[in-house]
Formats: structure tokens, C-alpha cells, sequence
């Protein structure tokens, strides 16, 4: 019986190159579900981020309903983006431990859940809860798809996939205020969060035969981190929220604020014993990253705040229906995706610092018209440069980010942009909340322009540090 004959060793190291050289260009081919891909999580994130500013129209008819106070109507509108912000990282690491898609569907399903119990939620307790649970679904979901997004495309085409991404955030914030609008006046407030069940069952059944399931990279996961970033930043909301009602030095505020310091100090320490950090600390030292991280909670406070006073504006000022409020608010979403598109083209040949720094004085110009004036047509139109600059903002913010982080930091750096943006969101509505704490309890033209003042100094004083050059990412 004849043996079979073996192989020749160079026999072997060819056939070996040969297998290699296939699995490099399957890996380099694009894949042909690309575009569904992005589509169908750009409807998630866009879900998402309605669900920030889209109970902003609400607020009035909810307190009213529920009984909220001042202080209650600003936690309804931050506790989702603090939980959802101070889980982000946690969310982006176990996307790279566990595998992105199958992160984005645990997420989408919890959300869902979670938006139709915020619908039938009859006392502010349930609500707050309901929220939270949101915050947590949305905190898994959205880190994880924005790595989906980044192991998906490359090159050029990246690139225009991250100008849809940026997009969404400040189109998704005007939507949200019209679509309030619409269902407020409409079927009434739970439905703005009932119009998300439809929505993420569809998503539900259409992502997992669309996404690619990647592998998880396997370790553990850092709870202990995250919950020192959640506390100290909702040290941080509790402190401006107290500020409305009892001064900025006053001894509850302070110790608010003390305890937020202690807590990011606290997270610091542990992320650098840690063997297995939240983050990276060496991902947070590199100058590109920190500057995308500084610009995305900039412009996000910026683009949240407008739409959370603007809305009271409108209404209690002005007299606008909620239907007529989130009108208004349409302008600004072509706003914001115009300087989104344009910044997308423009970043290449400008870069980051160009892009960043005019965005941001295009919105302080924005803002300030609004509050020097304050008729509605200059109001209206304010805002709407603001949301311009501000969609440009959004765009230099991730291509600074993603300039530093390697593939392997694709889940850890979409949580780390997420983050910010949710912990700019809770901030900012927190902080103008207390700047125009008066406005919000006895209407009045001076006392609504505070809050747009604030903002535009804001944006002035951003653009300002933005001019600093950073070094080249790796």
C-alpha cells in the first residue's frame, strides 16, 4: 500500500501565502451591505438622540401632569443623557468584548422596552426610572454601532460615513423638539416615547441579518470604572441644577461640585491600576483625542441648551403652540446637516483646527444675535446659524478622535465620543437651566437672553482654546 505522498515544504509555504493572501482581501473587500448597514444604525442612533431633546416640547404638558418642579423637569430631561453618557465607555469596551452586533441588539431591545414603560409611567418616580433604563440601553447601542460603522467602511468612504454619523447628532436634537411638537399636541406626551416601540422592533428584526457579527476580543469588563464616571458626573448635574434654586456658592452647590471632583480624581487613579481600564489611560493623553472629546461636549451642550430653553422661549414668551414650537425648530435641523455636509467636505483640505474654530464662532454669532435682539425672526434665524456651526463642531470632533485611535480602540473611542456628547447634553441643559432659572418660573425678555448669552460665551471661549494646534494623531 502505497503511503500518500507529503507535501513539499515550499510546497506548504506557498500554499500558506496563498490562504493568507485570501483572507487579506476578503478582509480588504468592501462589504456590499455597507450602505444598509449605516442606514439602518443611522436610524437607531437617530432614535437615539430624538430621544434627548424630544421631551423638551413635553416638559411643559408632563410637569403639569406629574407634578415636576423646576429641579424635576431638569432631571426628566438629563437623567437619560447621564446615564446614557456615564455608561458610554462601558458600553464602547464591551463592544470590543463581546462583539459590536451583538452589543447594538441587547442595547436596541432594552431601549424599546424601556421607551414603553416611560409612555405608561404615571408618577415621577417611574419616569426617572423608565429613563434611566433608556439611558442604559442607549449607553450599549450606540458605542457599539458607531464600531460597526468604523469596521465596516474605510478610506474616503469613512470618512462620509462619520459626516451622516455627526449629522445625526444635531439633526436628530431638531427632530426630536418637532417630533415632541407633533405627538404633544397630537395623541399627548407618552406618545413620544411610545414612537420609539414600532421603530426598534423593526430595527430589531433587520439589523441581525445585516451586521456583520464580528468576533469579541475576549476580557473583562470595568463596571467599578463606569460607575465612578456616572456618579461624579451626576455630581456635576446635581450641583448646576442646585445652582437655579439656591446661588452658585451656595454650600450645596459646592459640595456637589467637590464630591464631582473627588470622583473624576477617584476614576483617574483607578483607571491607571486597573489591569483591565474603562479606557485606556494612554487613549486619553494623546492631544487629538482630548480635543475631539472638549469640542463633541461643547457643541452638544451648545445644541441641547438651545433647544431646552428655546422651547420655553417659544412657548411661555412667545405663546407658540408645541406643534408651532417644533416648527420653528425645522430651519436649524437643515442647519445643522448643511454645516455638517459642508465641514465633511471641507476637512481634508482645512483641517481639524480651521473646521473647530469657525464652527464654533459661527454658533457664538448665532447665540448672540438671539439674545441681543430677541424678536422671532432673529431668533429663528440665530439659532439656525448656531445649529450651522454647530453641525461643523460635530464633524471636526470625530475626525480629531478617530485621527489617534488605532482599529483595535474603534469600540473604546465611539464610547468615549459618546460619551461626551450625552455628558454635554445633561451638563449644558443643567447649567442654562440655572442661568435662566427666573425665565423658567416668571417669563420675560432679559431673563430668557441670559441663557443665550451664556451659550454664546460659551462658544466664543471654545473657539478660543481651539486655536492651540494639536499634534498629528497616530
Amino acid at each position: 500500500m502505497t503511503s500518500p505522498e507529503k507535501p513539499a515544504p515550499e510546497q506548504t509555504t506557498q500554499d500558506q501565502a496563498a490562504r493568507d493572501q485570501g483572507t487579506q482581501d476578503e478582509a480588504a473587500a468592501p462589504d456590499p451591505r455597507r450602505w444598509r448597514v449605516l442606514a439602518l444604525l443611522g436610524i437607531a442612533q437617530l432614535m437615539l438622540i430624538v430621544d434627548v431633546t424630544v421631551v423638551a416640547i413635553a416638559l411643559p404638558e408632563m410637569g403639569a401632569d406629574l407634578g415636576l418642579d423646576r429641579a424635576g423637569l431638569t432631571w426628566v430631561a438629563s437623567v437619560y443623557a447621564l446615564v446614557f453618557g456615564g455608561l458610554m465607555l462601558l458600553g464602547g469596551k464591551a463592544a470590543d468584548v463581546l462583539g459590536p452586533r451583538r452589543v447594538v441588539v441587547a442595547g436596541l431591545a432594552l431601549f424599546t422596552v424601556a421607551s414603553l414603560l416611560a409612555g405608561l409611567a404615571r408618577s415621577p418616580e417611574l419616569l426617572l426610572v423608565a429613563r434611566g433604563l433608556q439611558g442604559v440601553g442607549a449607553a450599549a447601542m450606540s458605542p457599539a454601532a458607531l464600531s460597526v460603522i468604523v469596521r465596516t467602511f474605510a478610506g474616503p468612504e469613512l470618512s462620509r460615513a462619520l459626516g451622516v454619523w455627526s449629522a445625526l447628532g444635531g439633526a436628530g436634537a431638531a427632530v426630536g423638539v418637532l417630533l415632541g411638537g407633533v405627538l404633544t399636541s397630537g395623541p399627548g406626551w407618552p406618545w413620544v416615547f411610545w414612537v420609539n416601540v414600532p421603530v426598534g422592533v423593526v430595527l430589531l428584526l433587520g439589523l441581525p441579518r445585516t451586521v456583520r457579527a464580528w468576533p469579541g476580543s475576549g476580557g473583562r469588563l470595568d463596571v467599578l470604572g463606569a460607575a465612578l464616571a456616572t456618579a461624579a458626573t451626576a455630581a456635576v448635574v446635581f450641583g448646576l441644577v442646585t445652582a437655579g434654586d439656591d446661588g452658585w456658592l451656595s454650600a450645596p452647590t459646592l459640595v456637589a461640585l467637590a464630591v464631582a471632583v473627588v470622583g473624576y480624581a477617584l476614576l483617574a487613579m483607578h483607571l491607571r491600576a486597573s489591569a483591565a481600564p474603562l479606557v485606556d489611560p494612554a487613549l486619553l493623553a494623546r492631544r487629538p483625542v482630548l480635543r475631539g472629546l472638549a469640542l463633541i461636549l461643547v457643541a452638544t451642550a451648545l445644541m441641547i441648551s438651545v433647544f431646552f430653553l428655546g422651547s420655553f422661549t417659544l412657548q411661555q414668551l412667545h405663546g407658540f403652540s408645541p406643534l408651532d414650537t417644533g416648527l420653528t425648530f425645522l430651519p436649524v435641523a437643515v442647519g445643522t446637516i448643511l454645516g455638517s455636509t459642508v465641514a465633511g467636505r471641507a476637512l481634508p483640505r482645512l483641517g481639524v483646527r480651521v473646521v473647530s474654530v469657525t464652527g464654533l464662532l459661527v454658533a457664538a454669532a448665532g447665540l448672540a444675535a438671539a439674545a441681543g435682539i430677541f424678536s422671532m425672526t432673529v431668533l429663528a434665524v440665530g439659532i439656525t446659524v448656531a445649529g450651522f456651526g454647530v453641525g461643523a463642531v460635530f464633524v471636526a470632533a470625530a475626525a480629531s478622535l478617530f485621527s489617534a485611535a488605532g482599529p483595535h480602540e474603534a469600540g473604546v473611542a465611539s464610547g468615549a465620543l459618546s460619551t461626551f456628547h450625552e455628558f454635554g447634553a445633561a451638563t449644558g441643559v443643567s447649567a442654562v437651566s440655572s442661568v435662566a432659572a427666573a425665565a423658567l418660573l416668571d417669563p420675560g425678555f432679559d431673563t430668557f437672553a441670559a441663557g443665550y448669552w451664556f451659550a454664546a460665551a460659551v462658544a466664543l471661549v471654545a473657539a478660543l482654546a481651539s486655536l492651540a494646534p494639536a499634534r498629528a494623531g497616530r
